[in-house]
């Protein structure tokens, strides 16, 4: 009796451990295939230090790119060859990236992004300046590399045709020769039909910083770069725009410079630099500063700051023959230790 009651006091606790293992599973199981995809990225902030200066990374969101209606010159044969070869396809997210540069005593912001002029796919730099640890109101200067939409939009909120300065006590700086030609309301008559709202969005970005006396142009040419602040010049790079620029920052021997958009689809361009956009305003210049940029930096080994090559931007180029590669920074989790 007794063994038959041992024997089925283990088979009763067998059963128990077997039904409680199969609960436990469906519960686990369960549990996890309930969890809902989040379908969102972190705040879009990456940092590192260049020399004693603190360099942030802020992206201002992705837009699809519309490669094939967009570049010039260049076979789609050739098009889907070199995307393909970086794995991607058309139409690509196109980063909007910015740079802020804490140099100890002052905070510089290279560009703005688009702030509400493409819609809701971007306007998030203000967010992430904030996630960065900043407020828009520490900003003290702005230097714009152009006045393209998704370079100026972001210095106002609300909209640009009633914004109000998204950094209220920052000083905005661009190069006199793209004020002059963006600001000029006879240019935009002469323009390609394309570019009216461009103007327009220029004009309304800028206003109320020009209304504050907050707008200082510069004068550079590329026969001599300026220095706007310690360790800060301004050097030409035109034919994206008429006054488009492009920002070297240094600090002791190590170098950043923040190109604006020299490069837009980095699959296609540095394979072949002579690949030029409908936007540029003179192709041939264009082509002439994307030479003198690429060779600049390989040659130098210069730290790029990108605005549209996928986010956060940063990376070096490196030659390889007739072409150019991007190799991208190495993450660091704690810049500066």
């Amino acid at each position: 009796m007794k063994s038959f009651q041992r024997s089925w006091t283990l088979h009763a606790a067998a059963r128990c451990m077997m039904i409680l293992g199969m609960a436990a599973s469906f519960l686990c199981s369960a549990a996890f295939a309930a969890a809902p995809q989040v379908k969102t990225q972190g705040p879009g902030f990456y940092r590192l230090m260049l020399g004693k200066l603190e360099v942030t990374a802020l992206l201002d969101g992705t837009h699809p790119f519309p490669i094939d209606t967009v570049i010039e010159d260049v076979s789609k044969a050739e098009i889907a060859r070199d995307l393909e070869r970086d794995f991607l396809s058309a139409p690509v997210q196109g980063s909007i990236n910015a740079f802020l540069i804490n140099t100890g005593s002052k905070l510089i912001l290279i560009d703005t992004g688009a702030g509400v002029l493409y819609g809701d796919c971007c306007g998030k730099l203000l967010g992430n300046l904030r996630a960065a640890g900043y407020r828009p109101e520490q900003i003290d200067e702005v230097l714009l590399t152009h006045l393209h939409k998704d370079h100026v939009g972001g210095i106002v909120i609300n909209s640009a045709s009633s914004g109000t300065m998204a950094f209220p006590n920052a000083l905005v700086r661009a190069s006199r020769a793209e004020a002059d030609y963006w600001l000029n309301p006879a240019n935009k008559a002469k323009a390609p039909a394309f570019l009216s709202t461009f103007f327009d969005a220029a004009s309304a970005s800028v206003a109320p910083y020009i209304a504050a006396g907050r707008f200082k142009p510069f004068d550079v040419d590329v026969d001599s770069d300026i220095e706007l602040d310690a360790g800060i010049r301004a050097i030409a790079l035109p034919g994206h725009t008429p006054g488009h620029t492009g920002y070297l920052i240094e600090s002791g021997t190590e170098h950043l410079l923040v190109w604006g958009d020299i490069v837009h689809v980095a699959a296609i361009q540095l394979q072949n630099p002579t690949a030029s956009v409908e936007y540029d305003t003179d192709a041939a210049a264009a082509q002439r500063s994307r030479r003198s940029a690429l060779e600049l930096a390989a040659n130098r080994r210069y730290l790029i700051g990108a605005a549209h090559i996928a986010f956060p931007g940063l990376g070096h180029i490196r030659k390889n023959g007739g072409t150019y590669d991007w190799v991208p920074v190495n993450y660091e989790a704690a810049p500066g230790h």
